[in-house]
């Protein structure tokens, strides 16, 4: 049985809870973290963690944004043509409305995680079409009006910046991308409508070209797209620097997206790691403090995701087994050196008042 969230957060020791707190003094509008339903957890090192974790996730001075991790992804949304179930996707919509958090909808249009169908029809362009807009609008529209940001095309990159051969793209070029986005804005209409991808954090990378190239797709189509979300999947010991960070959503705020922000972060760490292995410790500190910093300085970045928080509910292991460590709390709930740096980012440009040179005034 869930917890009541007063109860949860009577388990908290009370100055633990920071870093939405700092991070709305620095000037952002959010630090969240994804999470899934307890089924889609995949490690749990002990009964009691799910009440601890449950704990920190439903604090708002420590998380004020979420993320479905998986639950609004297309394998659950739409298992058949036409068919939709959401009971996925409700799990952590109700969990942000039980916690006061901001929801941030997670993804419409996604190669990976599709339900089984999508890939094995022997599709013509138009039918491909009207699955798209019945997809977009049927998971969109349920979500109407609770979603403050959809990422609406997830990874529609490769690694050398063309196009990913999705089955999406492989039917209808990249035509597919502008009827997500106008089928996202007439079923959601007051959410923000991101393009969402990994490895677009440098600015001379080729995935970033391809992202500005996405960008220009839909403007010089006169299709709205509202943000870019750099997911920020980051190495410890290969990360970007924070003016790379700030030179690349500089360049893309030029090109007229009202929004960037850091949607899917964490810093990997070559294992084996102990909380002693003060040095690989400390790339990810730097890390984790250049994306704070970097948010901060640009007045188009409006907050930071992590994806999820709790290392044990990480995805890296299973992608990359020689990799570990990566978010801000460990097995036994000690943080991270990276929790306490992030902080002292957030509050040293908060007593120096940089957002507030910079920044403009959030629409509510």
């Amino acid at each position: 049985m869930r917890l009541p969230t007063s109860t949860l957060l009577a388990l908290l020791p009370l100055a633990s809870c920071q870093l939405d707190y700092w991070a709305k003094k620095a000037g952002l509008k959010y630090f969240g973290a994804a999470t899934d339903t307890p089924g889609f957890r995949e490690r749990a090192p002990f009964p009691q963690s799910y009440s601890k974790y449950d704990a920190i996730f439903a604090d708002p001075k420590e998380f004020g944004q979420t993320t479905p991790t998986n639950g609004q992804k297309w394998l659950f949304t739409e298992p058949e043509p036409g068919v939709f179930n959401f009971t996925e996707g409700e799990v952590v919509a109700g969990l942000a409305a039980a916690t006061g958090k901001i929801l941030r909808c997670h993804a419409l249009v996604w190669h990976s995680q599709l339900a089984p169908w999508v890939e094995t029809t022997e599709w013509t362009p138009d039918a491909l079409r009207a699955a798209i807009k019945r997809h977009v609008a049927g998971v969109a529209g349920h979500w109407k009006g609770r979603c403050y940001a959809w990422d609406v095309v997830n990874e529609a990159l490769d690694e050398d910046g063309t196009y990913r051969k999705s089955v999406f793209y492989n039917v209808l070029g990249d035509e597919y991308i502008k009827l997500a986005f106008q089928a996202a804005a007439e079923a959601d209409p007051g959410a923000k409508l991101y393009y969402n991808d990994y490895g677009i954090e440098r600015p001379a990378s080729v995935k970033t070209a391809g992202a500005k190239r996405i960008v220009k797709l839909l403007k010089d189509a006169g299709i709205r797209i509202d943000g870019v979300g750099m997911q920020a999947h980051l190495h410890a010991d290969n990360h970007p620097t924070m003016q790379d960070h700030v030179d690349t959503m500089e360049a893309y705020a030029a090109l007229g997206v009202e929004e960037i922000a850091f949607t899917e972060l964490d810093v990997r760490i070559k294992v084996p790691v102990t909380p002693k292995n003060e040095t690989k410790l400390a790339w990810q500190k730097e890390s984790y403090q250049f994306v704070a910093e970097a948010c901060v300085r640009v007045k188009a970045c409006v907050g930071i995701t992590l994806w999820d928080f709790y290392d044990p509910f990480s995805w890296i292991p299973d992608v990359f087994p020689d990799n570990g460590s990566a978010l801000l709390w460990f097995e036994d709930f000690t943080k991270h050196p990276a929790y306490d740096g992030i902080v002292d980012t957030f509050k040293r440009l908060a007593a120096n008042g940089t957002r507030a040179v910079t920044t403009r005034r959030f629409r509510a």
